[in-house]
């Protein structure tokens, strides 16, 4: 995805503000994952097969499983991204410390999943994307996959989208109009609409349903996949537990610091070098622009003045997680 290796792209800030997934997800993936296992095995507890993490980023999902496998490898098109991993990773006790030399659970390198050939025939026991699958050339990827996930091995894909504010229903279409609006949002400024790389942000809005992997290859393919309301205020109502997983309290800041991470947001600001944030001394962005309406939207919001950056909210995402076996 070439929005990372932008200059006006921050590794460290997509770290910082990137939602972090929780262990109800990976636990999902790891009973999907050990179906079929003997007792034996099931039992023992042990940290055993070789994880591939694909589109790693900063290495969240790797150190995450990584008690649960012999060996992680991250991969990541964006160099700033694996040097970004090695650092957190290595402070964590786990990671290769930046060289990427082995003798470590978890090393990274710089690639994609349209191109394994640093990996042998069958050598991958479980295969994971997390928020990184709607880039995949799949023409080039479903060889490579089915070339290094060895039989019965496991491919879990999951991602997340456009969030809603829980409780304030009304910040929901402002959020629609500045993030996907054809027309202005406000008069003589244009919406991120156009800078989303595509087809990737349509995959997925669409809950991966575009992404299905070859039966010949795969079988036992599992798709959960959960959308909030995003007319009431209470968006979560009849969500079902196991697609519920995604979803923080934040502050007003925080959240603010979240849409900076969006692809689309940095691509706004390539186009438009001349509206800077309020925060770096300038008149305000479109994100600045984007908050001043919510604020105005939420009157107990409004109330808070200046401090309204503290004021913690309820966010929930959409949801997919997308699982299938190697035959």
């Amino acid at each position: 995805m070439s929005i990372f290796g932008r200059a006006t792209f921050s590794s460290a800030g997509y770290a910082a503000f990137r939602p972090s997934y929780p262990p109800v997800l990976f636990n999902r993936v790891l009973a999907f994952h050990h179906q079929g296992r003997s007792q034996g095995q099931a039992a023992s507890g042990s940290p055993s097969g070789n994880l591939l993490d694909l589109g790693c980023g900063h290495g969240v999902v790797a150190r995450a499983l990584a008690p649960h496998f012999s060996s992680v490898v991250g991969v990541d098109p964006s160099a700033g991204m694996v040097e970004q991993a090695r650092r957190l990773t290595s402070s964590d006790g786990y990671g290769d410390g930046g060289g990427g030399d082995g003798g470590s659970r978890i090393t990274f390198r710089q690639g994609g999943a349209e191109d394994l050939s640093f990996l042998a025939d069958g050598s991958v026991d479980c295969a994971v994307a997390g928020q990184a699958a709607h880039w995949f050339d799949y023409a080039r990827a479903w060889p490579e996959l089915a070339r290094v996930v060895r039989s019965g091995g496991t491919l879990a894909f999951w991602g997340y989208k456009d969030h809603v504010i829980v409780g304030h229903p009304a910040t929901t279409p402002i959020y629609e109009r500045f993030t996907y609006g054809e027309a202005e949002p406000v008069p003589g400024w244009e919406s991120m609409a156009r800078f989303w790389e595509m087809p990737g942000r349509k995959i997925l809005r669409g809950s991966y349903r575009a992404i299905v992997p070859p039966a010949a290859d795969w079988d036992r393919v599992t798709r959960i996949a959960w959308d909030p309301d995003r007319t009431r205020a209470d968006a979560v109502a009849g969500a079902p537990e196991e697609a519920l997983w995604l979803r923080k309290t934040l502050t007003l800041g925080q959240l603010q610091g979240y849409l900076r991470t969006f692809s689309a947001f940095h691509g706004w600001q390539g186009a438009h070098p001349d509206k800077k944030s309020r925060a770096e001394g300038g008149e305000g962005d479109i994100i600045d622009l984007m908050f001043d309406e919510m604020i105005a939207a939420v009157p107990e919001w409004q109330a808070r003045g200046d401090d309204w950056k503290q004021i913690e909210v309820d966010v929930v995402w959409g949801t997919v997680l997308l699982m299938a076996k190697r035959r």
